[in-house]
């Protein structure tokens, strides 16, 4: 990340610190992570010490210190959603990815994390990428949800 795109989000928040938090959820919508000399950036010019920088990175898990698929997908492991077989889409997506959760796919692509609940019981099970709920899963929707997610990737490069 360019030092000029910093400061750009740096200039939002009007170099408070009190909203590094707003700060490193910018800095990760841009990047799609924490890069390291983000990081150091921050620190310096905030006078913030970088270990609590690393602290708030590693304490909330909406911010990451790897990078993210471009489509982050989580999946429903609540009650609700595992009584209705989220194990087994968990399991398709972890064969149709070659990924576990919380890993990203080679070619940054996508990102597989379990959640203990998204709040749709009623659709279960649930599957939510990039914040779109996809209700009443099964294998063979989960691979028509992957398909879906790839083709809007390749309209977007050409």
């Amino acid at each position: 990340m360019e030092v000029k795109e910093i400061e750009r989000i740096m200039e939002k928040y009007d170099a408070d610190r009190t909203d590094v938090l707003g700060m490193l959820m910018d800095i990760q919508e841009k990047e799609r992570y924490l890069p390291r000399e983000a990081l150091r950036h921050l620190s310096e010019k905030l006078s913030v010490p970088l270990t609590r920088l690393y602290n708030m990175a590693t304490f909330y898990e909406a911010l990451s210190l790897k990078p993210l698929g471009r489509h982050q997908i989580h999946v429903c492991m609540g009650t609700a959603c595992h009584v209705r077989g989220a194990a087994r889409i968990l399991d398709k997506l972890e064969s149709s990815l070659s990924i576990k959760p919380g890993e990203v796919t080679p070619d940054l692509n996508f990102g597989l994390k379990t959640v203990n609940c998204v709040g749709a019981c009623a659709l279960g099970p649930v599957v939510q990428v990039n914040g779109e709920y996809h209700g009443n899963m099964s294998a063979l929707k989960v691979e028509r949800m992957l398909k879906r997610y790839s083709e809007a990737d390749k309209e977007k490069t050409e």
